[in-house]
């Protein structure tokens, strides 16, 4: 079985540590891979720049307004590459508006999570997601995009 990783994608670093400490402190062990910037994700998930050999992650924790390329472009692409399109990818944002909501979702997010203001509650929010997404959830078989037919 191999690790199932995490990649946060998120520019502020206050964001950056609440989700890892919330993630800690819900005892969720994965290791945790962060990048800053849209351009890095996308380098990280398709193994270039310095990211040669990297293992793909079981989920994507990804922000919207990112530097260099924002993160709805960032889920584009990674919904348009035959290696990443099944991977698990959650928005998460502090944006409310409905138009990232409905990007969101057209864009094929698999959960759209606003940041929650209130640090207990967004601990709380982060601790639900990890263990649904790395615990519960079947994801998708490492070898799938290597098979032609759809699934029944």
């Amino acid at each position: 079985m191999t690790e199932k990783r995490i990649l946060l994608v998120e520019d502020n670093a206050d964001d950056e540590e609440l989700t890892l400490i919330a993630l800690r402190k819900g005892k969720i062990k994965n290791e945790v891979d962060v990048v800053r910037d849209g351009a890095e994700a996308l380098d990280f998930l398709f193994a270039r720049s310095g990211h040669a050999g990297r293992v793909l992650p079981q989920i994507v924790l990804l922000d919207l307004k990112l530097p260099k390329v924002d993160g709805l472009e960032v889920l584009r692409q990674i919904r348009s590459n035959e290696r990443t399109k099944y991977l698990p990818v959650v928005i998460l944002t502090s944006s409310r508006e409905e138009k990232d909501l409905i990007a969101g979702y057209s864009c094929g997010v698999n959960s759209y999570i606003v940041k929650p203001v209130d640090t207990t509650q967004f601990m709380d929010s982060i601790q639900q997601l990890g263990l649904y997404w790395l615990v519960l959830n079947e994801g998708m078989p490492s070898n799938a995009s290597k098979t032609k037919s759809a699934p029944n």
